[in-house]
């Protein structure tokens, strides 16, 4: 019997992950949930003027999008922690950092892509045409990998401490504002007619970094969290 390779391994757990999330729908579906109550929220607490939403659209959906992110961020490691699985991951012969990225884009596919389909419904919710909405879409493609990614890091940080929750939060908030500048400032950017394309480059290019060095940081910080 051949021994599974890389990309055997990194299919299986993201397989695992999503096949346990179906299990746990209710789990899954909160952020989501999350995300369509506080950005119906703020119309109502605003106000219907058209031009107030259209200009706190884009912030008010980010920050939606990144506490959605934010509130999935402890179940990524947690119970694979505590049945033990996360310490015959790190004793099998393939790369802990392939498995985190598995983890990681199965955490996405929960938690980000259905944030990244609804926002042409939120972003027509604020007011925001065409254009907008497109590059709405197109910044949280970009973007929520990189929250994952980074997230899965401060996840990995606190594993097994108590209170955990509160302090991923304070962990990897500072570090989510460049991806929440450059992902408003887009939708902005294209509201005002200036074009897009430097924001979403440089959010493109935060995926890049993160897609480099967040598993290897991930992946350093479970087995600390092992020892």
């Amino acid at each position: 019997m051949t021994r599974p390779g890389m990309w055997d391994a990194l299919c299986g757990v993201v397989r695992r992950d999503l096949l346990l999330a179906m299990r746990r729908r209710s789990d899954a579906a909160m952020p989501v949930f999350f995300l369509v109550i506080v950005a119906s929220l703020f119309p109502l607490g605003v106000g219907p003027e058209p031009a107030v939403l259209r200009t706190i659209g884009p912030g008010v959906l980010w920050v939606a999008a990144l506490l959605a992110c934010l509130l999935s961020l402890g179940r990524v490691f947690t119970a694979d922690y505590l049945d033990g699985v996360l310490e015959q991951m790190v004793l099998i012969a393939q790369p802990l950092p392939v498995l985190v990225v598995g983890k990681v884009f199965a955490h996405w596919v929960i938690a980000g892509v259905p944030v990244v389909l609804l926002s042409p419904l939120l972003g027509l919710q604020f007011g925001l045409d065409g254009e907008a909405v497109a590059v709405l879409a197109l910044s949280l493609l970009l973007g929520t990998p990189t929250l994952s990614m980074i997230g899965a890091i401060g996840a990995a940080l606190v594993l097994g401490v108590r209170g955990s929750g509160l302090l991923v939060a304070l962990l990897v908030l500072p570090l989510y504002v460049p991806v929440l500048i450059f992902g408003a400032g887009a939708v902005a950017s294209s509201l005002a007619g200036v074009g897009a394309e430097a924001n979403l480059s440089l959010l493109g290019a935060c995926l890049v970094l993160s897609l480099f060095f967040a598993p290897w940081a991930t992946a350093a910080a479970l087995r600390i969290a092992l020892e």
